[in-house]
């Protein structure tokens, strides 16, 4: 006869400390290791920093709006979680190669990806909105972790050729409980590729609270698989940056896959179908909205003495002119006919899906002068 315990079992961490570089109230924390990777920021990229937290938070509500309104079928909010995404794609080189989940949109458009492309997909007027060769970052993946595996082989890739850039991959704290995450920190592990796992742990796998599917630290997963792993304050844009940077020298210098937990938290729902108010409370939703990743860098340029007031309005200008630009680009956009859905399926003739373009045309074609 079997017999399974019930009894909760307590399992011992290996408490990754969370490195933080400003304080929520943007005050300048100082970090023996994380120090150096920030000293040649001037106030000049804080401003950037803010500028494009900003326009990617106009962005986001910008795009709420739209579905709403009719304009999208849906789309994933990403409130909150602005310094996690900036801080990390501005460490980046053009040449790193960036495997995206749904909510990157900060990171596809930091790259240069127009916002009405990225727009476009959720909208259902194209099935991807920009060639990831231009840009060095691929579409957004909708299949929970699949990147992971993506960015696990691009990095081998570039072990075997030699070459000095990096592969990276972002997934939610969610994705960490799929198998194809797990599998490609074997593979990048066990082959040393230059791959920088990015996780944003922002608390909730839709529903489900992350101590739910965790009893350690999410950074102490991937400790175990053998990757040098980062914990940061992930609303601390100047963390986030810094440990990105130190997580890609890792990998550039041959030493192995990286791995970076940004302790974040969405504001918002999981997709505009999702009601975050059925499974969490407001209290916990007002104790993260005191860290603001947008208020904690305005303080901090105070602190500093920065024109804080002619960034603010650079920054609130640059979000106008994307959201009207966005807008209008949106509102405007045809939607795709029957037969684009069989386009750009494969690089070259296929016969198969050729076949199957004319069978539905032909179905099609049935109900012409029957009054539907």
């Amino acid at each position: 006869m079997l017999i399974v315990s019930t009894k909760h079992v307590d399992v011992a961490a290996e408490n990754i400390p969370t490195q933080q570089l400003l304080n929520v109230a943007g005050e300048r924390v100082p970090d023996s290791e994380l120090d150096h990777y920030v000293a040649k920021l001037t106030e000049s990229d804080l401003a950037d920093f803010l500028r494009d937290m900003v326009v990617l938070r106009r962005m986001d509500t910008e795009a709420t709006a739209l579905q709403r309104q009719g304009q999208l079928g849906l789309w994933a909010p990403l409130l909150g979680q602005e310094a996690a995404q900036i801080g990390s794609v501005r460490a980046t080189r053009d040449t790193d190669f960036i495997f995206p989940s749904y909510r990157e949109h900060g990171v596809a458009w930091a790259r240069g990806v127009k916002a009405e492309d990225l727009l476009s997909v959720w909208r259902g007027a194209q099935a991807s909105g920009w060639d990831p060769h231009e840009v060095n970052i691929a579409c957004q993946q909708i299949v929970i972790g699949s990147q992971a595996l993506h960015a696990a082989g691009y990095g081998m890739g570039i072990k075997f050729d030699g070459g000095d850039e990096t592969a990276i991959a972002y997934f939610g704290d969610g994705a960490t409980s799929q198998g194809d995450v797990n599998e490609a920190m074997v593979f990048a592990a066990s082959y040393q590729a230059p791959v920088l796992f990015f996780c944003q742990n922002n608390q909730w796998a839709i529903s489900e609270p992350v101590a739910l599917q965790s009893r350690t630290q999410i950074a102490d997963r991937a400790h175990g698989f053998g990757l040098k792993t980062w914990r940061v304050d992930g609303n601390d844009i100047l963390a986030v940056y810094a440990a990105t940077q130190a997580a890609l020298a890792h990998c550039r210098n041959g030493l192995g896959p990286t791995f970076i937990e940004a302790v974040t938290y969405r504001m918002g729902s999981h997709t505009t179908a999702d009601d975050p108010k059925r499974y969490r409370k407001d209290s916990e939703l007002e104790k993260w909205r005191a860290k603001d990743p947008i208020d904690r860098l305005v303080k901090y340029l105070h602190v500093i003495g920065a024109d804080v007031q002619s960034y603010e309005q650079r920054a609130q200008n640059a979000a106008d002119e994307l959201a009207a630009q966005l807008r209008a680009a949106i509102t405007a956009m045809p939607d795709p006919t029957v037969e684009q859905m069989f386009d750009n399926v494969y690089a070259e003739a296929h016969e198969p899906s050729r076949r199957a373009r004319d069978e539905y045309m032909n179905y099609l074609a049935g109900f012409e002068g029957d009054g539907r």
